[in-house]
């Protein structure tokens, strides 16, 4: 149990510290390696809790899949953070409004839960079914009951990874670019030219 408790204390430290970090850093690229610092810290606490399938969806969906899009999409927009940056005093009351909103309903919320309103009530943990493990229960009931919601989540992902791969495809011009089409369609007489070359003379352009 100790050691339980000393791995949960520094697992939440470093949790913490890296999520705090994650907005006040201000290097993008650094921002985002501290992202990835958190979910793997939140990754063992859900271990802790013996919620196997929850760590193992921060690590391969947030880490493999969300974190390091994050990561590539800062490192290849080439942003200029400093012209972005100008324009925050601007936006600073409006930002400011909504930052006091979210933080308005979060209390109205925690307070309502706290003091026994909520609708529904907390509601106990579901049982394993048939003596089955976490992961395989979970998994039962989101491709049985949730199959549909499953899959449109993968699908905002897909869209995601194809919106980023948009924003990061530059066209420069000048490039010569490979067409498989020209070169399915190639044939003898379109690919090669027969040139008569005279005794002593070499061939031009």
């Amino acid at each position: 149990m100790a050691l339980q408790a000393i791995a949960f204390y520094l697992l939440a430290i470093v949790t913490i510290g890296s999520g705090l970090a994650v907005v006040s850093v201000r290097n993008p690229v650094h921002s985002v390696l501290f992202l990835i610092l958190t979910f793997f810290s939140a990754a063992g606490l859900f271990l802790l809790l013996g919620a196997e399938f929850l760590a193992m969806l921060l690590v391969v969906v947030y880490v493999g899949a969300v974190a390091v899009l994050f990561l590539f999409v800062v490192m290849m927009l080439d942003v200029d953070f400093g012209a972005l940056k100008q324009g925050f005093a601007r936006y600073m009351p409006l930002g400011g409004l909504v930052a006091g909103i979210l933080a308005a309903e979060m209390i109205v919320v925690a307070t309502a839960v706290a003091t026994g309103g909520a609708a529904s009530g907390p509601r106990e943990p579901m049982a394993a079914l048939d003596g089955l493990s976490n992961t395989e229960t979970i998994g039962r009931v989101l491709y049985t009951d949730y199959v549909y919601f499953f899959q449109a989540a993968g699908l905002v992902l897909l869209v995601a990874m194809i919106g980023a791969i948009v924003l990061t495809l530059r066209h420069k011009p000048g490039v010569r670019r490979q067409v498989i089409a020209d070169q399915v369609g190639r044939t003898a007489e379109s690919g090669m030219r027969s040139v008569q070359i005279k005794p002593g003379e070499g061939m031009g352009e």
